[in-house]
């Protein structure tokens, strides 16, 4: 009998590699549009980043997101995430 193996993703924030399922997925969407993929479905290039406003602020801190997406982030896209963490959070 095997095991399933348990895909892993690394978070853009504190660095820290978690299953898949614990990791929200932060989505650039073709229209240059940042958004928060609670699904992990939607089409776009996509990062993880825990559930919490501690490892968004440290993404910001340390540009994850920015490496990750290989463009600048403003600081309205950044507001704008942990406005939405926070209502995830808060279901």
């Amino acid at each position: 009998m095997t095991n399933k193996k348990i895909p892993l993703r690394q978070c853009v924030g504190c660095m820290e590699m978690k299953p898949k399922k614990e990791l929200i997925r932060v989505v650039r969407t073709p229209e240059d549009e940042f958004i928060l993929d609670d699904t992990g479905k939607k089409n776009g290039r996509g990062a993880y980043i825990c559930s919490s406003r501690e490892c968004l602020k440290k993404a910001e801190k340390n540009h994850g997101l920015e490496r990750s997406f290989h463009m600048t982030i403003s600081r309205e896209v950044y507001d704008a995430l942990s406005t939405e963490l926070e209502k995830i959070e808060q279901s």
